[in-house]
């Protein structure tokens, strides 16, 4: 029996970690995926770590699971993938010290240390906040003496998981982008940034580019899954790079990515910024391109929160059967999305509607007034990169599993007045991306280019209730504004 050629996309979030077998067709053949298990760092006000081994234990045995799904298969390729800003510290002899997720603020303390925040955001392309690697570096050298008198260099956490696959270690680029000490336009690290940091140049690993490969697997890690030691190791890159890929945007076109985070973005050609500050510029995986992005925060982890706590034993389709064809207007929701506009974050968040409580007001207006945030925050940050770039198109790219309610992006279509599209496997986008990585390291041309799209169109009879109930909603988010104090 011929067996099935796939690849192994191991896909570290910010909440959980997910190994994906998937063919070269992009579809998925076997998934398995577990929690991150964080710890918080009593040392600082802000501060959690993971424990890589601990991780690493987990990946291996997820993938003994996903590969038991998939059956009858010849492994040709694996690749990584993972959130951003977040890394991993390693030794001389190559053991992994501690794991520092994009959630870390270690560094929050010492954000003042850079006086030129500007000279800082033309460089990197970025704001520099405790969010980004190089503020975590300073944390850990403020009051973990015990790790930074071990520390060599540091990783990704995409391209660690890579260094335990094959024993090398290196930087992709769109990765590098989110460190603080990448000269972003010039597609390097800089002498300027790492000194700004007072930090090594070694120790930034050398750089490398999506889709290349670092080399074999190990042996010992081939012959625990029961793969073939031939199976190379394909450089990847950040999980909203790879999300992108999925949906093969062209250059100008728009793409929202929506999973624990939305990140809004525009593919470009060239390195742009924002005189105000408000946008971030990064590198693509592909080199010839850059990501100029506005992010609307965490609402998808909102929207799971929040299912579970009004929906937690129905499914995503018995909350789209409940919310119906028109939007609610019982309930308007703030629940600490991000807009690029805004100079702060809101601190408290929560829900707005009349009293005495409406006989009509039922757990689908929560989650309309969730979604209905969700789509405006989209909207706002959309408006902003429309604004400084450009967007003539009548659609917009969609892809993530936060885009799974067709409610959701009938409302984003409705308020942006663009059709909303997403191809065939947008749920399993970075999934389908490293698919698509792994075949062009292969040289191999597949028709995942051919895969369906899906339009949802914006309703002209909804479109000026649509703009009511997105000028009512600025309000109740400048009302929870007004309530942002410790004790409120």
């Amino acid at each position: 029996m011929n067996k099935k050629e796939a690849y192994i996309v191991v896909d570290i979030g910010t909440g959980n970690v997910r190994v994906a077998v998937v063919s070269a067709t992009g579809a998925v053949l076997g998934v398995a995926r577990g929690d991150i298990r964080y710890i918080r760092d009593e040392l600082y006000k802000d501060a959690i770590y993971f424990e890589p081994d601990q991780l690493w234990r987990q990946i291996t045995g997820l993938a003994a699971l996903a590969l038991k799904q998939a059956g009858a298969i010849n492994i040709k390729a694996i690749t990584t993938t993972s959130q951003r800003e977040g890394i991993v510290l390693i030794s001389a002899d190559g053991r992994s010290l501690t794991g520092l997720p994009n959630i870390d603020h270690r560094g929050r303390e010492w954000e003042d240390k850079i006086a030129d925040k500007n000279q800082v955001y033309q460089l990197a392309g970025r704001y520099p906040t405790s969010l980004f690697s190089a503020y975590k570096l300073e944390g850990i050298r403020r009051r973990r003496a015990d790790l930074w008198q071990q520390c060599s260099y540091f990783l990704s956490i995409s391209d660690w998981a890579a260094f335990k696959l094959s024993g090398v270690a290196a930087y992709e680029h769109s990765q590098a982008s989110e460190t603080l000490l990448y000269d972003v336009a010039a597609g390097t690290w800089s002498e300027t940034l790492l000194k700004l940091f007072d930090l090594p140049s070694s120790y930034c690993p050398r750089l490398i580019t999506s889709a290349e490969t670092y080399g074999p697997i190990l042996p010992g890690l081939a012959a625990q899954w029961g793969i073939d030691k031939s199976a190379i190791v394909v450089v990847g890159g950040g999980d909203t790079q790879l999300a992108i890929k999925s949906t093969q945007p062209s250059v100008d076109d728009i793409v929202i990515v929506s999973g624990t985070t939305t990140p809004i973005v525009k593919i470009v050609d060239d390195y742009i910024t924002d005189e105000k500050r408000r946008t971030w510029t990064n590198r693509d995986i592909d080199p010839k391109r850059f990501i100029f992005e506005a992010n609307a925060g965490v609402t998808g982890l909102n929207y799971q929160r929040l299912k579970e706590v009004f929906y937690p034993n129905e499914s995503y389709d018995v909350i789209e059967q409940e919310l119906g064809d028109q939007p609610q207007t019982l309930c308007q929701a703030s629940l600490g999305s991000l807009i690029a506009s805004e100079s702060k974050p809101l601190l408290n968040g929560g829900f707005v509607f009349p009293v005495p409580v409406s006989h009509e007001l039922s757990r689908s207006s929560f989650v309309w007034a969730t979604l209905l945030d969700i789509a405006f925050s989209i909207a706002s940050n959309y408006k902003v990169l429309k604004t400084l770039s450009g967007h003539e198109v009548d659609y917009i790219w969609a892809c993530g599993g936060g885009l799974q309610s067709r409610a959701l992006r009938q409302a984003i279509a409705n308020t942006i007045n663009k059709k909303v599209l997403v191809r065939q496997g947008f749920e399993q986008a970075s999934a389908v991306g490293g698919a698509m990585i792994c075949n062009q390291a292969l040289g191999l041309k597949t028709n995942i280019a051919d895969q369906q799209v899906e339009a949802v169109a914006p309703q002209p009879e909804w479109l000026e209730k649509y703009q009511e109930i997105f000028e009512t909603w600025k309000k109740t988010r400048a009302a929870f504004k007004n309530t942002d104090a410790p004790g409120i």
